[in-house]
């Protein structure tokens, strides 16, 4: 059977209870935005449900720990084709076992699913490392960023403990959302406006222009062209994420 949810984690979850309540499992999980009508296709959907997710989530919990349901938000929030049904498949395999099954990487979808958590992770790192932010003239700093994955929710709390005095925005262009901070709370927002991936410049201050200039003739004047590992260099900084860092304007 085919399940179709609103995309949402909580959406997911919710598929999942309603796979146990109904006792038809699933044969495939597809968000709304993906989903392509076949001719012989009539699938279910599943209405988000607060109540539902939460005691999936505390049902996982019981059988094997915290560290379970933060593995599969974390590869939801990959957005990996398919993610859904491992994690799926996850669920009912940790529920049907009596051992925890969450570190037996003999299992293929366990195993496929740690490993979609090691590039989560990378990117959170990456993330932490290239974010550029730059002042507008109204004193808020503001980031745009485009990662591979969805990893602002796992980002956002970094930047709060390293700047909890100031105001600032990182705006994720590519999902249309960012993290906003206003000293003393964050929370989630969308703009009106599709951000680019460059601020204009009548909106940044001049001090601001004059410190991105700054620091491209500092990041060229250090560079020494005979030393260049440009293979290297790839490795540790990727080339997707240039067009957002100041230096590589």
């Amino acid at each position: 059977m085919i399940y179709r949810y609103d995309g949402t984690y909580d959406g997911l979850l919710s598929v999942v209870f309603e796979s146990y309540r109904l006792k038809v499992p699933a044969t495939d999980i597809i968000a709304e935005h993906q989903f392509k009508q076949g001719l012989f296709e009539s699938p279910i959907q599943v209405e988000t449900n607060t109540e539902q997710a939460k005691r999936v989530r505390v049902g996982l919990e019981k059988k094997c720990g915290k560290q379970a349901t933060t593995l599969i938000y974390r590869c939801f929030l990959s957005e990996q084709p398919r993610v859904e049904n491992l994690i799926y498949h996850f669920v009912r395999t940790a529920m049907r076992e009596p051992e925890n099954v969450l570190h037996n990487y003999r299992d293929d979808t366990v195993l496929q699913l740690h490993q979609v958590n090691k590039q989560i992770g990378r990117e959170v790192h990456r993330m932490h490392a290239f974010v550029r932010f730059q002042e507008t003239k109204d004193g808020m700093l503001v980031a745009l960023i485009n990662p591979d994955f969805n990893v602002l929710p796992l980002s956002g709390q970094h930047f709060v403990a390293r700047y909890p005095a100031l105001e600032w925005l990182i705006y994720d262009t590519k999902r249309h959302y960012g993290w906003y901070y206003n000293k003393h709370k964050s929370k989630f927002i969308t703009l009106d406006e599709k951000q680019h991936r460059h601020l204009a410049d009548d909106l940044l201050t001049n001090e601001e222009n004059d410190y991105q200039q700054l620091w491209q003739s500092y990041f060229k004047a250090t560079n020494i062209p005979e030393r260049r590992n440009m293979k290297l260099h790839l490795q540790h900084v990727p080339k997707r994420y240039w067009s957002f860092l100041v230096e590589k304007w």
